[in-house]
């Protein structure tokens, strides 16, 4: 019997796995077409993050509710990691909630490494679209006209307000797209995937 129940409790994590990665995948499309990643995809997913958990420490032979905890905390993390960023303007909040809705279901450890390789994956597409462009001098003195901004305005409502006028004369990034590249680069690397 322990032995069927570990089966089972390895199987329906490989389950929540190519979950996350089907998720990633859609979230990122979208956000790529649309610069969005919309509620009706990330709340469903955190939901469902939250469940999943509960059953899954549940046939693991734990508490639920320590599952819960669990998808909570990375709840919390996965949205925290960029809430920074679209505080003062630099996403949107639709990237927020994708890194909350992954985070319901890889948990802490996961979601944190998935996004440091999402952020490595952002800034070298970032400059490759800079390059691409031939705008490398503009792009340039732009990001440190922004750090700058950052250092001596601090306050992330005006910093939201400026990079909300300067959003039309800059090339966006749909940051979906690192993010879930990210995640599928962190989950292969560590055999999450197979």
């Amino acid at each position: 019997m322990n032995a069927f129940l570990t089966l089972m409790a390895d199987n329906w994590q490989q389950y929540g796995y190519w979950t996350v990665a089907v998720f990633a995948i859609v979230a990122a499309y979208i956000d790529g077409k649309e610069l969005r990643v919309p509620n009706k995809l990330t709340f469903p997913m955190i939901v469902a993050g939250w469940v999943f958990s509960m059953i899954l420490w549940e046939i693991q032979g734990d508490a639920w509710y320590n599952g819960l905890l669990w998808s909570l905390a990375g709840t919390i993390i996965g949205g925290l990691t960029l809430l920074p960023f679209y505080a003062i303007g630099g996403m949107g909040a639709g990237d927020v909630k994708m890194m909350a809705g992954i985070g319901a279901w890889v948990h802490v450890a996961c979601i944190v490494n998935s996004f440091l390789v999402g952020a490595v994956v952002g800034g070298v597409i970032a400059i490759a679209m800079v390059l691409m462009a031939g705008e490398w001098r503009k792009h340039y003195d732009q990001f440190f006209y922004i750090f700058n901004e950052i250092i001596t305005v601090k306050d992330p409502e005006k910093l939201s307000e400026i990079a909300g006028e300067r959003k039309s004369s800059m090339r966006l990034l749909p940051y979906g797209i690192p993010m879930a590249i990210g995640t599928l680069m962190y989950m292969g690397w560590n055999g999450m995937l197979a």
